[in-house]
């Protein structure tokens, strides 16, 4: 094998970015692919008609060391931020925000490492002692070692292109989340977070709360709101018809809230790998012999963090057998 191994990350997600920066401070050479337009995974921020929508993880608390490491750091650099600073005094670990977007975080671990967005990997094929990893609209490129750090099911899918077919590659590990983001032109006297007890609401974010995200200034920016379905809800009009899915949870919202102001914009998302509903229960999976690694916040829990966690952990597994 060469001397300076040169690794592909399938996804540039928290666990992607974080095994990517582990593998590149051990000296190796590392290339990352992402099917959507940018970095971040669900650390996801949508810009629409002035509005600024964190339509997918709304915040990450820093629990264990390592994590605090960096999440300190990336504050000290204003990549993110405490979010509802009033509660953070009593929470032993507050509520953090990417600033001034949710994936600011993931930006900076990647840094200015490789990627290629837009491009989803479709294969990877053995030749030689090598993989070659087959990627829409981009040459097949060879590497010496794969981490795959997708969600499960689409893992799965991969790995088996590969042969790979680890049992622990289920999935059902994952509930869906329908989420709603409406945009008024006038601020709204709402609490900076919600999380409901509710059949159909779960969860509602007064966006324009969040440090760093723009408050009506102007015509054309608006007071966002961001709203998450259940898990059961989700699950049940995931295919339905996306306008209808609007007009459902708007009249929830109207219900719980009592806003009866007429947002100018309206939009829904659909994520299909939401929420870890099932974790693993081990930091990776990794097959040693044939330099492959598969990660994500499925290993160990619904968290950023766990994410983080896992993709060094499939870095480390990875730096032992190169």
């Amino acid at each position: 094998m060469q001397s300076r191994a040169h690794v592909a990350i399938i996804g540039a997600g928290m666990a992607g970015a974080a095994a990517a920066r582990r593998l590149a401070d051990a000296g190796l050479a590392v290339t990352l692919f992402e099917k959507s337009r940018g970095p971040g995974g669900r650390m996801a921020t949508r810009r629409l008609d002035g509005g600024v929508f964190d339509h997918g993880a709304q915040f990450f608390r820093a629990r264990n060391p390592r994590f605090a490491t960096s999440v300190q750091s990336w504050q000290e650099a204003g990549l993110v931020a405490v979010w509802d600073a009033d509660h953070a005094d009593v929470d032993t670990h507050p509520r953090f925000v990417g600033t001034p977007a949710m994936n600011a975080p993931v930006k900076a671990l990647i840094g200015d490492l490789p990627i290629h967005t837009g491009n989803p990997v479709t294969a990877l094929h053995e030749d030689g002692a090598r993989w070659r990893v087959v990627a829409e609209g981009t040459p097949d490129l060879l590497f010496d070692a794969v981490v795959i750090a997708i969600p499960a099911g689409q893992a799965q899918t991969l790995a088996a292109t590969a042969d790979w077919n680890p049992p622990a590659l289920v999935p059902a590990r994952y509930a869906p989340c329908l989420t709603m983001m409406l945009g008024y032109p006038e601020p709204l006297d709402l609490p900076a977070f919600m999380a409901i007890e509710d059949e159909t609401i779960a969860w509602i974010a007064d966006n324009s709360s969040k440090p760093d995200r723009p408050l009506p200034r102007g015509e054309s920016d608006m007071h966002c709101v961001v709203i998450h379905a259940t898990p059961d809800w989700s699950r049940a009009h995931l295919d339905a018809d996306m306008q209808d899915v609007i007009g459902q949870l708007y009249a929830r919202h109207v219900g719980i809230t009592g806003i009866m102001d007429e947002p100018v914009h309206g939009d829904a998302h659909r994520w299909r790998y939401a929420q870890v509903s099932d974790p693993l229960g081990e930091p990776c999976l990794i097959d040693p012999a044939r330099r492959l690694a598969a990660c994500g916040d499925w290993c160990l829990g619904p968290r950023v963090e766990a994410a983080f966690d896992s993709g060094e952990a499939a870095a480390a597994a990875l730096l032992e057998v190169l």
